[in-house]
């Protein structure tokens, strides 16, 4: 058995487990298991509160000078732990097998220990971080001066630039759509009267023909 987070096989990274502690809320936390030799190595997770984590994948094969990504998910839980303290473990096994081997090819005594096996393993602690630290680091804060820190003023000031932006940006958008109704108002009023003035033109031009056919088609 070897350190924590390496052994001569594999490497593991973050070599500890922390999650975001919530209630009712899922928490996860990623490993990248990474293979440090020329074989092919199986690896098998294992903790010591089955029903409280879903890992995924907690069997596989890793090919040389290659990783894989481990997740580890908490459970919605409904209470708090005693003093936010976590002593679930996680335990993870790896050995050498065969070149080319798939994860559904390994029997099953490979993470047996016997004496013709080199199995190796690398113990993971587990800590809880609770969600409701940052609110009190801002309520501490709040308490020391006017209650608002570098981060809150920059934030409302970024929001109020925003604001001015949004409301410039709608009156500028009510403005052009006022040209735009206006133009369209005096373009119609301009298509009406030609047409009247078309309308009209052409009446005059079929009464001047009426009395030049009267004309020419009276005697002389």
């Amino acid at each position: 058995m070897s350190g924590v987070g390496e052994n001569q096989l594999i490497s593991i990274q973050p070599d500890e487990l922390k999650f975001q502690f919530e209630l009712e809320k899922q928490s996860y936390c990623d490993l990248k298991v990474a293979n440090k030799t020329e074989h092919y190595v199986a690896f098998k997770v294992k903790t010591t509160s089955p029903k409280k984590y879903f890992v995924r994948p907690n069997t596989g094969v890793i090919q040389p000078w290659d990783s894989c990504i481990i997740r580890v998910t908490l459970q919605a839980q409904r209470e708090y732990p005693p003093d936010m303290q976590c002593k679930d473990k996680f335990l993870l096994q790896s050995t050498i097998v065969p070149p080319h081997t798939d994860v559904d090819e390994l029997p099953q005594d490979t993470f047996t220990k016997d004496s013709g096996k080199t199995l190796t393993e690398c113990k993971l602690k587990v800590s809880y971080i609770s969600s409701s630290t940052p609110q009190r680091s801002s309520e501490s804060g709040a308490t020391n001066g006017d209650g608002n820190g570098p981060e809150t003023i920059s934030t409302i000031q970024r929001l109020k630039e925003e604001r001015d932006a949004a409301v410039k940006q709608t009156q500028q958008l009510q403005h052009e759509l006022e040209m735009v109704k206006r133009r369209r108002n005096q373009r119609n009023s301009g298509n009406g009267l030609s047409l009247k003035l078309a309308a009209l033109v052409g009446l005059i031009g079929l009464i001047i023909g009426f009395i030049l056919k009267l004309t020419l088609a009276s005697p002389t």
